[in-house]
């Protein structure tokens, strides 16, 4: 039998086994770019980033709960009700101090403080999900914001595993997304930013995450009975720069139990690469299908599987005829 040819459009024809041979060649170019942007696109969120990026360790055991902290981040970014302190986060404090109430197994009533705000994530989910690349990271570290690039499309509220990003629900024709950006200004200034300095009993600590990691490992090992084996942040999500050290767990505090150490755009990676190869072997088998139960049909109606073989053309037929037939 000979193979069957395909028209190609230009000087004649080509077998169906090299059309689809040139069609697997163009699947495996077409994966492989996939996967290599793919690649790009996730080192991206968490291009530069070393163990030396800015970073601030928060003591909880420290912390009174005095919002001298908030207070100060509402002065230095000018945000309304400078002397009112914050009870979450929104478009109108970067930062707030939230207030635990524990019970201990005696009957006993703790209370706890805790500072929130972005995490400034290693490699950030919130920067890997912007489609305008609005939310990015910053040669100095902190993960930052252009709101002349922000489409308002709020992917990067979706994608942030800490429920950070607040939107400016009030102005809804130039969308706004607000967040702490670690006073990217003091740091190029060569200055601490100004929830660091302002607090007045040592709870916030800045240096570079390797720094503040060997300090709280240290606080940890030297003080085992006030500290929980854990320092918030180290692995979390892949990694923070904010980081934090307790003398109760975590989770009791209200802090996301359970996270993965490896960073969301890093498993949104190997979903996508994957899916092109998953989409193609679906579209490759309905081929495939079609294609067999077209020939059985085929098969099944000619003239030769109806009657039997075909009758020879009458002796006097033409020769055009005979080689219609």
């Amino acid at each position: 039998m000979k193979p069957t040819r395909i028209a190609d459009g230009s000087n004649g024809s080509l077998t169906r086994r090299d059309f689809l041979k040139r069609v697997g060649a163009g699947v495996a170019a077409a994966m492989a770019a996939h996967a290599v942007a793919g690649a790009v696109h996730t080192a991206h969120a968490s291009e530069g980033v070393t163990e030396d990026t800015p970073a601030v360790l928060i003591d909880l055991t420290r912390c009174i709960g005095c919002n001298s902290c908030a207070l100060a981040c509402k002065a230095e970014n000018n945000l309304p009700n400078p002397e009112s302190a914050p009870t979450g986060l929104s478009n109108e404090a970067f930062t707030f101090v939230s207030t635990i109430q524990l019970e201990t197994p005696e009957g006993e009533t703790l209370t706890r403080h805790a500072k929130r705000q972005c995490m400034h994530c290693l490699n950030p989910a919130c920067v890997s999900a912007c489609p305008a690349a609005a939310m990015y990271r910053s040669p100095e570290g902190p993960i930052v914001y252009r709101a002349e690039r922000c489409l308002g499309c709020r992917y990067c509220q979706i994608a942030c595993p800490f429920d950070v990003p607040a939107f400016d629900w009030g102005n809804p024709l130039t969308p706004v997304i607000s967040k702490c950006w670690l006073c990217r200004d003091r740091l190029n200034a060569g200055e601490q930013p100004a929830c660091v300095a302002a607090c007045p009993t040592g709870a916030l600590r800045f240096g570079t995450r390797r720094q503040l990691l060997a300090q709280a490992h240290a606080l940890i090992a030297s003080n085992p009975d006030r500290y929980v084996d854990h320092v918030f942040g180290e692995h979390e999500v892949g990694g923070t720069s904010m980081l934090y050290v307790s003398d109760i767990p975590f989770a009791e505090l209200g802090f996301p139990a359970d996270l993965p150490h490896s960073a969301p755009p890093e498993e949104t990676a190997k979903v996508m690469e994957a899916l092109p190869a998953v989409i193609l072997g679906m579209g490759a088998l309905a081929a495939g299908t079609a294609t067999y139960t077209h020939r059985r049909s085929a098969a099944h109606d000619t003239p030769h599987a109806r009657h039997g073989a075909a009758e020879p053309p009458p002796a006097d037929a033409s020769t055009s005829e005979r080689e219609e037939l």
